[in-house]
C-alpha cells in the first residue's frame, strides 16, 4: 500500500520533474540545438501536459480520491513510462529513437488504461445505498412472491341484464 500511496503523491511533482529532467539532461549530456528545439517546444510541454491529463484522470476515480492511493495497473503504467521518459534525457543516440517511440505508445496505451478504468469504476452497478442520520447501509433484498404460496382462487364472472 505504500507503494501505490507514493505514486499517488508522485503525480502531481513528476509533471514539474519530468520535462526539467529532460531540459538538465539536454545541457548535461550535450544534445545538440536541434535537440534544444525538441526538448524546448515539443518534449516539454507534451510531458507536462500528459503527466497533467493522466493525473486528472486518476484522480477522478473514487477510489483512489478515497484511499489516497492509485491501483496496481497506475503503478506499471506510470513506472514504466517515467522510466522511458527519464531514459530520454541521457540523449544517447545509439536507443534514443526506439526509446522515443516506445515512449510514445507507452504514453497512449496509459491515457486508455485511465480512461478504462474510470468507465469501469463510474458505470452504474446493481448495489445501491440508502443513508440515515449520516450512516449508509445495504437495504436486505425484497421477499419474493411464488405463485405456489396461493392458496385458493377467486372467480368472478359477470352476468349481463338487458334494458
Amino acid at each position: 500500500m505504500w507503494l501505490r500511496r507514493a505514486f499517488y503523491g508522485w503525480l502531481i511533482p513528476a509533471a514539474f520533474l519530468l520535462p526539467l529532467w529532460l531540459l538538465v539532461g539536454w545541457a548535461v549530456f550535450d544534445a545538440g540545438g536541434w535537440a534544444f528545439v525538441w526538448v524546448l517546444f515539443i518534449a516539454i510541454p507534451s510531458v507536462f501536459l500528459g503527466q497533467l491529463i493522466l493525473t486528472l484522470l486518476v484522480r477522478a476515480r473514487g477510489t483512489v480520491r478515497a484511499q489516497r492511493a492509485v491501483s496496481w495497473w497506475d503503478v506499471g503504467g506510470f513506472a514504466l513510462w517515467h522510466v522511458l521518459t527519464i531514459a530520454l534525457g541521457f540523449f544517447n543516440p545509439a536507443w534514443w529513437l526506439p526509446v522515443f517511440i516506445l515512449t510514445i505508445v507507452v504514453a497512449i496505451g496509459l491515457f486508455w488504461l485511465e480512461l478504462w478504468q474510470l468507465w469501469r469504476e463510474a458505470r452504474p452497478s446493481g448495489m445501491v445505498l440508502h443513508a440515515t442520520d449520516g450512516m449508509a447501509y445495504i437495504p436486505p433484498p425484497a421477499p419474493r412472491v411464488t405463485t405456489e404460496s396461493v392458496d385458493e382462487v377467486i372467480v368472478i364472472t359477470e352476468k349481463r341484464t338487458e334494458r
